[in-house]
């Protein structure tokens, strides 16, 4: 059966030692005296160190070359008080406003594990190798603030720097074909700011 196509960006599972949704976030900055926070962060973006003691998306292009900057964790929603209305707010995505205390929430340990879709049939085969995202048209939807972000089924490679390790299949029934394109993968992030981890197998 044809895999549904519904990308989510990087949906948090479990950790490596077993333990599932125990979902741990740690609080960081967003700030716009960072150029590249003046553009939406939606829930499931990866994101690295800002210039400015904050964290900024990680995106790639399609067709780009490999991502390699050092990744803090993934994105899960941020708090901020809305500079038109002066009202507590709380997003799933960071809608690049001028809000001056924002703080976002981030799924930073090193052992999470993350449900993500591919952007084509991902054999089992290419389980254990490294591969790169890809960037959908339009990054992500500010009526769910979910990221478009999917693994690239391209860019399997042994290369360390790349973003994510491939761990397993998902079992959701909807997601589970290796067969058709959308597979649903479990990947942990490989090119991590407290723990890179080895060389892939693809």
């Amino acid at each position: 059966m044809a895999n549904l196509d519904a990308p989510f960006g990087l949906r948090y599972v479990r950790n490596l030692q077993g333990n599932y949704n125990s979902s741990g976030q740690s609080r960081y900055r967003i700030t716009t005296a960072d150029a590249t926070n003046a553009t939406n962060i939606y829930q499931g973006d990866i994101v690295t160190q800002g210039t400015a003691g904050n964290v900024t998306r990680i995106a790639r292009a399609d067709g780009g070359s490999a991502t390699s900057a050092i990744i803090l964790g993934v994105f899960n929603g941020c708090f901020y008080t809305d500079p038109t209305t002066s009202k507590p707010t709380w997003s799933n995505y960071w809608p690049g406003n001028a809000a001056t205390d924002a703080v976002a929430f981030i799924f930073d340990s090193p052992m999470d594990v993350f449900e993500v879709q591919a952007d084509a049939a991902f054999p089992v085969a290419d389980l254990f190798g490294n591969f790169d995202i890809v960037d959908n048209t339009g990054v992500g939807s500010e009526a769910s603030g979910l990221s478009y972000l999917e693994l690239d089924v391209t860019t399997g490679a042994t290369t360390a720097t790349l973003p994510l390790k491939a761990l397993d299949i998902s079992t959701d029934p909807e997601n589970s074909d290796v067969s058709t394109a959308n597979t649903n993968v479990l990947v942990t992030i490989q090119n991590h700011l407290f723990g890179a981890k080895a060389v892939g197998l693809a």
